[in-house]
């Protein structure tokens, strides 16, 4: 169980290692801010806190801010960020799902201000709704989100936190049925139409400014999201043609050069098994159910393989060998967004598509499933 303080404040212990720091007594510092000695003793074991008039007085006496006085920390540092995020998804899977929630709404009431981790604990709810028990609370989580990544893009300054809320917004509300929402927040923002040279502008200037290994990475890190928002529209151009198997197949085809090319099935496995998923309902609804299986098995594959111990954090290989540390430099880290039994439920759901229905009564499908449930 996480334990979150319910008074973050510090003032008793800050009050005491501030003034044996300064090798007083409680007497010398009563007198100097004008009260007993008694006063400050009730303070120091946070019996009374003092009058909002005198925490600057006492902040003054110390040379501290008052923020600091009071041990408010407003903003968290990255690895904190982290942290807090892999303690709460291994807490989803271990603990019952309406204390981690209350736990993780604590989180975002204290640290309102901090808006890479509100967009972290957004995410952290998006990742893990599919844990709640009902269909309205799964909305609600959902609708949540939806607030605190709008709260972020009002408040935020930062352009790539409030454009990261914008995605997880129009994510959250197209999963709630707002589709003409989403369609006005991204039709802009992503308008095909616009100049989009910004990559190469910039990986000039820094090669002009002698930073070889900053466009180096950068270069390598865009190559990376590229090829993953290749194969996740890929899944989507072949679900929006699902009917015109030539187009299907052709889609395919293609994408399992580029897998073959670059390796995406270990550098972009979560990216490729929902791939093989869309592949396989693709197949199995025009009654291919050899195929059908063929990717079902390439998807149990690659989930197997992201459930061992070894592969729970991205790697780089040969070729891409700055996407570990681009991970390990982000606000949720390295680490997989969910805990392995979340991961393993979730990719067992995936079977439940209404398109494997014809196909769950076959052995090859039981044995797909047991060898799921028995990954990591």
């Amino acid at each position: 169980m996480i334990r979150i303080n319910s008074n973050p404040l510090r003032l008793p212990e800050n009050l005491i290692r501030l003034r044996r720091e300064k090798r007083i007594t409680q007497e010398e510092l009563a007198a100097f801010v004008g009260v007993t000695k008694a006063s400050v003793s009730k303070w120091e074991n946070a019996q009374s806190t003092p009058d909002i008039f005198i925490l600057p007085q006492l902040a003054a006496f110390f040379d501290v801010t008052v923020d600091e006085l009071l041990g408010y920390e407003p903003q968290l540092e990255k690895k904190q960020i982290q942290k807090i995020y892999q303690e709460l998804a291994a807490a989803f899977a271990a603990e019952p799902f309406e204390e981690v929630m209350e736990q993780s709404r604590q989180y975002v009431k204290r640290y309102y201000s901090c808006y890479p981790f509100l967009l972290s604990m957004a995410a952290l709810w998006v990742n893990h709704t599919m844990l709640a028990k009902t269909q309205e609370e799964q909305q609600e989580i959902l609708a949540q989100v939806s607030d605190l990544c709008s709260h972020i893009m009002e408040q935020c300054k930062e352009v790539g936190t409030s454009s990261d809320a914008m995605m997880l917004r129009a994510f959250s509300d197209l999963q709630l049925g707002r589709h003409a929402e989403v369609i006005e927040t991204l039709e802009e923002a992503l308008d095909p139409y616009r100049m989009t040279q910004e990559d190469s502008v910039l990986i000039q200037a820094y090669q002009m400014t002698g930073q070889t290994q900053r466009a180096d990475a950068f270069t390598q890190i865009r190559m990376y999201q590229y090829l993953g928002g290749l194969v996740t529209d890929a899944a989507c151009y072949i679900g929006l043609h699902r009917d015109d198997l030539t187009i299907c197949q052709e889609t395919i085809r293609r994408i399992d050069a580029v897998n073959e090319a670059y390796g995406l099935s270990a550098i972009h496995a979560n990216v490729m098994a929902q791939f093989e998923l869309q592949a396989a309902s693709v197949y199995a609804m025009n009654d291919m159910e050899e195929p059908a299986f063929e990717r079902l098995y390439r998807y149990g594959r690659i989930l197997c393989w992201m459930l061992s111990d070894d592969h729970l954090t991205r790697h780089d290989d040969a070729y891409f060998n700055c996407i570990s540390s681009w991970y390990d430099s982000s606000d949720l880290g390295n680490r997989a967004p969910r805990d392995k039994s979340v991961i393993r439920a979730s990719a067992l759901g995936g079977l439940s598509h209404p398109a494997f229905a014809g196909l769950a009564d076959r052995p090859e499908f039981e044995k797909l499933r047991r060898m799921i449930e028995k990954a990591g």
